[in-house]
């Protein structure tokens, strides 16, 4: 409080100093917007004055989802409840909603009589591959869907495979490949695991443990601990293991022998995704490493293949400023130079070649395979679906699963002429795909991921009436781990994400609190899987495998009802 008093006697003391320094500078600041500078036409005409316009402007984007009406998504309701449920609190609402929900949309069928909550199965499991040698089963139908470590901060990354070990979350890596993040809560034997590179502690590391715990927190102390032994600009890659106190990450040179036989119990369940830069499975020369890839697959359960994605129709980018020596290294890439990823990928030129493939990953990792596609045409759905059909009927591998993502699947970095203006939303695309794999008696064989939009336990109830078995959520997961849709996700230009989540810059990431946000990230992934067994309730229907479109009824615009969702979906596609 003295100090305080002091200040503020300073300032009194000398306040026409500060007033004189304040009006040269506005002085200042004029002559060089009036007769300096050359960028800006409009202070030229209007100095000083004219830069809150560029001041708004910043502050637009930040400020804008608590001034204004939500419009991406149907309600600012739906965004309230993902920030309520991270923090796991009771998720009612008084009186009305927000914004009512005024245009086209699905509505859920209530039962005459409606069951209890303890008459809904606690099973919410989904199976994948069945007839390979390694099935997987999510625990649950909700999968985070594909975000990359170096897009995400590595912080984010372990937040994730945190919330994944806790709440039986799917992770799926993205196109970033499968990195140490990941592998966060790996648990080795470091006396006995010839597939780890270890760095054992010293005598100096373990005193500057002590003291970066106890002046400050444990994640200064790792810090600290990674700089004292290892002093390498990739240090960052390596891991810390309370147990034996050392350092480790995965031996790529390792031989294949060494490799865990099982997917270990300490890490969450992940899914491979391979995109055309064949990030993480790559050989020197760009190509395909068939060895890397089974070595990869030895920490994760399923691959998808990356064909395409709803914002994002050409491959991946990742700026320069995100390419870290830690990226480069997961990667196989240089560090600091924009990764571009091809649009096609490299052994999908055709789709019997895209299948061709599909089936040598199933043979080399034994494990469910599928790829991600964006749905503009049933046309091509329908040659997909019958090519498929003919491998079938030849006794060949097929796909374990398709995931469909919809033209308004988010993305930190796509071109804003792709955005929206590609590909079918997720009810459309869905449908279709649905309807031809029926068509072609493949419905059994082959399970249905669907993302985009996809927010609250209504919309994950909805996806899988219309005929998903698994949902991908992106943007849900990433309001539950603190981010705070700022756009500022890119890496290109002069702004970072402001929360620490989506960049890789060193200060705005030292801000991200991994333990805290993995908690959240869970409890939001929990509370989706409880409001779905209460909708479930409401619908009669005791475990998700029973949901279908005779559930659903649609409402258009004008008010028209559709009880048959078929009849509406054929007068509407003209199929």
């Amino acid at each position: 409080m003295n100090l305080f008093q002091e200040v503020w006697n300073f300032f009194i003391n000398f306040i026409e100093f500060f007033f004189l320094a304040a009006f040269l500078g506005i002085v200042m600041l004029y002559v060089y917007d009036k007769f300096v500078q050359r960028q800006h036409a409009l202070l030229i005409n209007y100095p000083v004055i004219g830069r809150m316009r560029y001041l708004f402007e910043t502050l637009r984007e930040p400020l804008r989802q608590y001034f204004a009406d939500e419009t991406f998504y149907e309600s600012k309701d739906k965004v309230d409840w993902v920030y309520t449920a991270a923090k796991d609190k009771p998720n009612y609402k008084s009186f009305s909603v927000l914004q009512p929900f005024s245009g086209s949309r699905f509505v859920i069928k209530h039962a005459s009589s409606v069951l209890n909550d303890d008459e809904v199965d606690d099973d919410t499991s989904v199976i994948f591959g069945e007839k390979r040698e390694y099935p997987f089963i999510s625990v649950t139908p909700i999968i985070r869907s594909a975000m990359s470590d170096g897009a995400l901060s590595p912080e984010a990354i372990r937040a994730f495979s945190l919330a994944g070990m806790h709440s039986k979350l799917t992770i799926n890596t993205g196109e970033g490949s499968l990195t140490s993040n990941h592998l966060f809560t790996l648990k080795p034997d470091c006396n006995n695991a010839a597939y780890l590179e270890i760095i054992k502690s010293t005598p100096l590391a373990e005193i500057i443990f002590k003291i970066g715990t106890f002046f400050f927190n444990h994640a200064v102390a790792i810090k600290w601990y990674r700089t004292v032994l290892l002093n390498e600009k990739t240090q960052n890659t390596y891991l810390y293991d309370t147990a034996s106190h050392s350092l480790f990450r995965v031996n790529w040179n390792a031989p294949l022998e060494s490799f865990p036989k099982t997917v270990p119990q300490t890490i969450p369940n992940i899914i491979f995704q391979m995109s055309s830069g064949l990030y993480g499975v790559r050989d020197k020369d760009g190509k395909f490493d068939a060895l890397k890839y089974q070595k990869v697959m030895k920490f994760c359960r399923m691959t998808e293949i990356k064909i395409a994605q709803g914002a994002k129709q050409t491959g991946g980018k990742l700026a320069g400023s995100k390419v870290t020596a830690d990226i480069a290294y997961y990667r196989g890439v240089e560090e600091g130079k924009d990764i571009f990823s091809p649009n096609r990928f490299p052994y999908a030129d055709t789709t019997k070649q895209l299948l061709e493939f599909v089936e040598t990953l199933q043979k080399l990792s034994q494990k469910p395979v599928g790829f991600k596609i964006v749905i503009s045409d049933a046309n091509s759905v329908d040659d997909l679906a019958s090519k498929i059909a003919q491998r079938k009927k030849e006794g060949r591998n097929i796909p374990d699963f398709i995931t469909i993502d919809s033209g308004e699947g988010g993305s930190a970095t796509a071109p804003l002429e792709l955005m929206e203006s590609v590909g079918l939303t997720t009810p459309n695309a869905l449908y279709i795909l649905d309807m031809m794999l029926k068509k072609y008696n493949l419905r059994d064989d082959i399970k249905i991921i669907a993302s985009g939009k996809i927010l609250t336990p209504d919309d994950v109830i909805i996806t899988m009436c219309m005929g998903a078995d698994a949902v991908g959520i992106a943007r849900g997961f990433m309001m539950s781990g603190g981010c705070i849709r700022a756009r500022m996700c890119s890496g290109f230009g002069t702004h970072v994400c402001p929360v620490g989540m989506a960049t890789q810059d060193p200060k705005k990431r030292a801000s991200y609190l991994v333990v805290k946000e993995g908690i959240e990230i869970g409890n939001y992934h929990k509370n989706l899987i409880k409001s779905m067994k209460t909708i479930l309730a409401v619908m009669g229907i005791k475990n998700i495998k029973k949901l279908n479109k005779s559930l659903l009824t649609f409402k258009n615009s004008s008010g028209e009802i559709y009880f048959d969702i078929d009849k509406y979906f054929h007068q509407k596609l003209k199929i």
